[in-house]
Order: C-alpha cells, then structure tokens, then sequence
C-alpha cells in the first residue's frame, strides 16, 4: 500500500482547490457508515463503505486517501479493523471499490448526458459490483490464513474456515445483502448530485464552462 498511498497523495494536486473541502466529508461519511456492521457467520463482517460513490464523485486515487483515513480512525480509536491488517483492509475497501467502482459506472454509463437516468443506475450497479468483488476478495484472504498460519499441532491461529468457506460466506452476504445496501446509497447520493450540481462528479466540467469552450471553438 505504500507506494498506492505515495501516488494517490501526488494525484490530488489535480483535484481543484474546490473539491479539497469535500476530501474531510467523504473521509467522515465512509468512517460513520462503515460502523454500522454485522457479523458474518464464516467470514468476517459486512457492511457498506460508500467507495463507490467516493470514487465517482471525487475520482478513486482521491478515493483512496479519504478512505484510508476513515479505516485508520476506526483502527486507532476503535479497534475496528486492527492495526496490522490496516494494509490489507485499505487495499480491499480504499483501493478495490474505487477504482472497480468508477470503472464500472464509467463502462455502464458510457457517453450518456451526466444528467441522464441511466448515469444513476450504472452509479447503483457500481456499487453493488465494487463491493461484492472486494468482499469476495476479502474472504479469499481470511481463507488463506487457514493455510499459512497453524500451531505445532496443526490447527489454525487465526482463522478457523477455510477457503470453502470463506469465499462462500463473503460473497452471498455481501451479494444479497449489504451490497445492495451499498448500491441504495450510491444511487441515492448519485441522483442528489445530479440535480444539484453534476460538475462535483470527477472528470466533469460546469456547464458555463462547457459553453465558454465551445464559444472559444472555431467555426
């Protein structure tokens, strides 16, 4: 994550002194959502992370940043998440759901208007697409523990499931759960944008900017 953690930080000199204000909120939105989590009988536990949306609106290696951020106050003050797997949760939830996210509204969407109905529902997929692949991500990980880290006697330190269960257990919970809860918040903030001030989405310009370029076209 380190080098990941270097890069996003240079590429947010190009987000605009006007986004920089809304780096604290999504930080503070994907900190309070993620608390609300459940316990996942064979996994770990599900919960929406609301990177999809990060993603969207401020770009994913912003994404990135807020994020991590979120985790490591929920590490440090909460001990939710854990000091040594912070690495690992923040390439799973800062890094995956982004950047998975963003290109999937981007794909679905395609060339459509940003105020056209079918932009909210590739920003609603890509929320339920980002998150499911992270958990199911996730759950390949806690697998692995079964096999790397055993006692003298065999049994398992840390993880008791293998991956036969893991990866089941992450990926239905999250596909037919929480990732739904995930794309119900994507598209709501989506939609919300959208009406208010679609230039907030990354990579879009204003509209009298939009106009200004082309008056400056030539004929």
């Amino acid at each position: 994550m380190i080098p990941i953690w270097i890069y996003a930080g240079k590429k947010l000199s190009t987000l605009g002194s006007r986004k920089v204000p809304f780096l604290a909120l999504a930080a503070a939105f994907a900190f309070v959502i993620m608390m609300f989590n459940l316990p996942v009988p064979g996994g770990s536990t599900g919960h929406a992370v609301g990177g999809a949306i990060i993603g969207i609106v401020l770009g994913p290696w912003a994404a990135v940043i807020t994020i991590s951020v979120a985790l490591a106050l929920q590490a440090l003050m909460f001990g939710d998440g854990g000091i040594t797997t912070y690495a690992t949760n923040c390439f799973n939830m800062a890094v995956l759901i982004p950047f998975i996210g963003y290109y999937a509204y981007n794909f679905i969407s395609g060339k459509t208007e940003i105020t056209s109905s079918r932009r909210v529902i590739a920003a609603a997929i890509a929320g339920w697409v980002s998150l499911t692949a992270a958990a199911t991500w996730a759950g390949f990980i806690l697998g692995l523990q079964f096999i790397l880290y055993k006692d003298a006697n065999g049994l398992p330190l840390y993880m008791p499931y293998p991956l036969s269960v893991t990866v089941p257990a992450m990926f239905l919970e999250h596909a037919f759960a929480f990732s739904f809860l995930e794309a119900l918040v994507t598209g709501l903030i989506f939609a919300y944008l959208q009406r208010t001030d679609p230039s907030l989405f990354y990579g879009e310009k204003s509209e009298s900017k939009k106009s200004k370029t082309k008056k400056a076209a030539p004929v």
